[in-house]
């Protein structure tokens, strides 16, 4: 039986806490178990394991990060609007780094197809129409943004550009400055 005040939501909610505290390496059921003074088998009746815990964290944090972008994408067009997007990975990242590694989390072709990563993409294609970008062109920038993305916001976690100036965010300002004249200027096919 179910211990009371215990659902997977519930417990879901609390793993992604718990990714933004320790990491989302350190989210196991038993970690999840302890956090709520139970016995790891009471959880089981509402996840199946350490990995279904931490898909299902990856799922919330991309509906989280998928949300976000599409509030901050409403009414904007052009380099409003890819700023506006990269802001959203960037200001998630910070404010949530567990729950901002989970929403990177490997998913199988089922779960992924099922989950918001699906939104994610929409919307960057969305960003890329604004540019005039077609096949298979738009494929290259949807690559090439979420790579720079996240490959900032990866290093800028991990503390890569706290030993020099300038600052990050004036460095993140000329990056998607980069990023929009590229885009406005995309190379033809060679």
């Amino acid at each position: 039986m179910a211990r009371a005040g215990l659902s997977t939501e519930r417990l879901v909610r609390a793993g992604a806490e718990l990714a933004d505290e320790v990491g989302f390496d350190q989210v196991t059921v038993s970690a999840l178990a302890r956090r709520f003074g139970v016995q790891v088998a009471s959880l089981y009746s509402h996840v199946k394991s350490s990995q279904d815990l931490r898909t299902r964290i990856a799922l919330l944090a991309l509906e989280e990060l998928a949300d976000r972008a599409a509030d901050a994408l409403a009414g904007r067009a052009g380099k409003d609007a890819l700023v506006a997007y990269a802001d959203v990975y960037r200001d998630y990242a910070r404010a949530h780094p567990g729950r901002y590694t989970a929403a990177r989390l490997r998913l199988d072709p089922e779960t992924a197809a099922a989950g918001a990563g699906v939104r994610h993409a929409q919307m960057t294609r969305a960003i890329l129409r604004g540019y005039d970008l077609t096949e298979p062109d738009q494929t290259h920038a949807v690559r090439m943004l979420g790579s720079v993305f996240h490959g900032y916001v990866d290093l800028e976690l991990s503390g890569g550009f706290s030993h020099s100036a300038p600052d990050s965010q004036q460095s993140w300002i000329r990056v998607l400055d980069a990023l929009d004249a590229l885009l406005r200027n995309w190379p033809a096919p060679t």
